[in-house]
């Protein structure tokens, strides 16, 4: 996650004061710098979105109404803010990105907060595959994240296992297939080293001997090729530990 010279602005929309102070403390100790703005219900929240924001924390227990006119006000925005719902899905008229659990204590509230801001940072991807043709499919892929991502690649698996062993990404994207070293073998080089890159196995099959090497290494995801971009979306939902919105159809 690259947090350079970052600061997110954080709109907190919820008539709950106790629950209100909970996420500004929580914002305030975040990992990432954030300016936090605040509003009690639709009007304030309407008039701070045309100001600008990155997040929006909207209260999931609010009126429908009033949630369907925040969520409409800020998808009109020019600058057009990620909303995650705190406590549960806001259900149909309400678009949000995603939901977290309301949090019932200021730990709680420190970890929820903290893994939303930092869904916002850019997060740093090193594709691994010999193939300069599936290196740019996924490239593509990861173009249409909702996540903001920085993607490099690489097409020699041996020569970017130091590159993740020194921390310089926060996810990889292996293919299984590799010579030399291959996706698993990389993955259990990883596992002692530089635990914290999340890995995904790229694989031409996905049956469940596969998944479940996969699994056993330490993956966080296995993908079949071909993949698309609401698979690459639900690797980093996992990943942040942020719910994805309820389908509609």
């Amino acid at each position: 996650m690259n947090t350079d010279i970052l600061c997110l602005r954080v709109l907190l929309v919820t008539p709950a004061a106790p629950l209100r102070d909970l996420l500004r403390q929580a914002a305030a100790h975040a990992s990432v710098p954030a300016e936090v703005m605040e509003a009690d219900g639709a009007a304030t929240a309407k008039t701070l979105i045309a100001q600008g924001s990155d997040l929006l924390l909207l209260d999931g227990g609010m009126p429908a109404a009033e949630k369907t006119a925040i969520c409409q006000a800020a998808r009109a925005a020019r600058q057009n803010p990620f909303i995650i719902a705190i406590g549960g899905d806001t259900g149909a008229g309400a678009e949000v990105d995603g939901s977290v659990q309301k949090p019932q204590t200021a730990k709680d509230a420190q970890k929820i907060v903290d893994r939303c801001i930092r869904s916002r940072c850019p997060t740093r991807v090193l594709i691994i595959d010999e193939s300069p043709t599936m290196r740019g499919i996924v490239r593509k892929i990861l173009a249409a994240s909702k996540f903001p991502l920085e993607v490099a690649d690489s097409d020699d698996s041996v020569k970017a296992l130091p590159q993740l062993r020194g921390g310089n990404f926060d996810i990889a994207f292996l293919d299984s297939n590799m010579p030399v070293l291959n996706g698993f073998g990389m993955l259990s080089e990883l596992r002692g080293l530089q635990p914290d890159v999340a890995t995904v196995i790229m694989s031409t099959t996905d049956n469940s001997a596969v998944a479940e090497c996969a699994q056993t290494a330490g993956a966080i995801a296995l993908l079949k090729k071909p993949f698309f971009p609401a698979d690459v979306d639900a690797v980093l939902y996992r990943l942040y530990e942020i719910d994805a919105p309820a389908r509609t159809d």
